[in-house]
């Protein structure tokens, strides 16, 4: 058993472990980091282009960020606040171009159109949210129609072969983007390890976790010879996705008691008729059916891959019992334990429609997926599109306020009392948020580097707007935002 010791080790080689290390590294150059992935290369999980929809989550055209009240009201708190967080992160993005850090910015990020799109009833639904959102300076820029001809003009497959006297209904706003995440860690990882005192270990795969005076040992197997070591370190990160569940538990902190994960898989429908390609340029989202999660949310989008336009619709969601797309079909079975099982099932029975949801997704065939795509392509033939996993999330299970099992659709950090570990579960809205989430990683489990070594003002030459209420702050956001879009290549409005 071999040793080694370092001061960071972040286990999972996606967007998070990578947002994190180079925030840490931008905030002290001399930080030993290394990162651990048990597959060949980083970014093949969440963070793989194929493997999660692209969107520059904003709530610029996703519906589940704004919920209906009972009354017809539009929550838009999420909204609001996801928002803001997208324009860290994108501020982060131009820190990294301006330093070398990633290539040319359309490389992984490129300006796209963000639609919503709804037909029939949930027509003036969309209408009160774009009333309710248009009224705050962030959502000044969003149109709405229910003129099929200029939806048309917006995404012309929507409209051809739709009947006429069809109510439907669109907001568009021009300033949305799509974003590569696997790119943008590939660059990342090309940047860090030419840095001192920065590793990265692909195929190490952590099995232990055993809590010392001052940090962690963490064991680890090499994939391909079979060997283990132990690694020694004042911080550990576990941001594996999924794999992050079992890995918490094996910590044994007693912050991570009671807390599982239900997993949700996905698939795509991916055209394979580049005239039809060409022909739409947007991430059209629509109204998820009923008892959906929310990262099932129907979705045609346009998405940029190396320079090359492609087109999916969906994802189609469905269940089995691996926490990762690489995972093990016992990893759900063997994450229950005695604090977990009763809110596991208090959860199940409070989610009746989702579990008849998931089962109608698993039995579907290409026949029934193509009819929900002809909900929102007409003219979609069958022999144009074909079937792509999706990739693997694995949803929160936890004790709401009442103290019963609640399905968790959002992202959620658990971290030590002693700030030594820090666990992120969840998904969505995940990789577009990750700068925020790194953040509050860094302000829990070092603050008192942020306090003493002036972290705080380093961040804030990172990231300008970074503590600023955007909506108080209109000048301050249109100047800083500006620059941004500058540095990025992608459309500013100001408002």
């Amino acid at each position: 058993m071999n040793s080694h010791d370092t001061d960071i080790v972040l286990i999972g080689g996606g967007i998070m472990s990578f947002t994190l290390a180079t925030i840490l590294k931008e905030l002290d150059p001399s930080l030993g980091i290394a990162i651990y992935e048990k597959l060949e290369d980083v970014a093949l999980e969440s963070s793989m282009v194929w493997n999660n929809a692209g969107t520059g989550h904003q709530a610029l055209c996703e519906l589940n960020y704004t919920p209906e009240n009972a009354d017809g009201s539009i929550q838009t708190k999420k909204a609001f606040a996801i928002n803001q967080l997208y324009e860290i992160s994108k501020e982060f993005y131009a820190h990294c171009v301006r330093k070398g850090l990633l290539k040319a910015p359309e490389t992984f990020i490129n300006p796209l159109p963000h639609v919503s799109f709804v037909f029939d009833e949930n027509v003036p639904f969309l209408r009160t949210r774009h009333e309710q959102l248009s009224a705050s300076p962030l959502f000044k820029n969003m149109v709405y129609t229910e003129d099929h001809e200029l939806i048309k003009q917006w995404a012309p497959l929507l409209i051809e072969g739709r009947a006429t006297d069809q109510r439907v209904a669109a907001t568009r706003i021009e300033e949305g983007t799509d974003v590569d995440f696997g790119e943008m860690v590939h660059q990342l990882r090309d940047s860090l390890s030419k840095m001192s005192g920065f590793e990265i270990f692909t195929n190490h795969r952590a099995i232990g976790l055993d809590k010392r005076s001052s940090g962690w040992d963490i064991r680890l197997k090499d994939t391909k010879n079979g060997t283990i070591k132990t690694v020694r370190t004042k911080f550990v990160f576990l941001g594996a996705g999924g794999g992050a569940f079992p890995l918490l538990q094996k910590s044994g902190i007693p912050e991570g008691k009671g807390y599982s994960g239900f997993p949700v898989g996905g698939l795509w429908l991916i055209c394979k008729n580049e005239e039809i390609v060409n022909k739409h340029y947007a991430k059209v989202y629509g109204k998820a059916s009923l008892g959906a999660p929310p990262m099932s949310l129907p979705h045609l989008d346009t998405r940029i891959i190396h320079g090359k336009k492609h087109l999916l619709f969906g994802p189609y969601a469905g269940f089995n019992t691996k926490f990762l797309k690489h995972g093990s079909w016992f990893d759900f079975p063997l994450s229950m334990r005695s604090d977990n099982w009763l809110p596991m099932l208090e959860a199940g029975m409070r989610n009746v429609p989702l579990t008849i949801y998931l089962v109608e997704q698993v039995l579907m065939g290409m026949r029934g997926r193509m009819k929900k795509l002809n909900l929102y392509v007409p003219n979609a033939n069958i022999g144009d599109w074909t079937e792509q996993f999706a990739g693997q999330r694995v949803q929160v299970i936890r004790r709401d306020a009442s103290g019963h099992g609640d399905l968790q659709f959002g992202t959620e950090v658990i971290t030590s009392s002693d700030g030594s570990l820090a666990a992120l579960l969840g998904a969505s809205p995940g990789a577009s948020t990750a700068v925020d989430i790194m953040l509050q990683v860094v302000r829990t489990c070092f603050k008192e580097r942020i306090q003493k070594d002036g972290w705080e003002d380093k961040l804030r030459e990172m990231l300008p707007s970074y503590g600023f209420g955007l909506e108080e702050n209109i000048q301050h956001f249109n100047e800083h935002r500006s620059k941004t879009a500058e540095t990025l290549k992608i459309p500013f409005a100001a408002i």
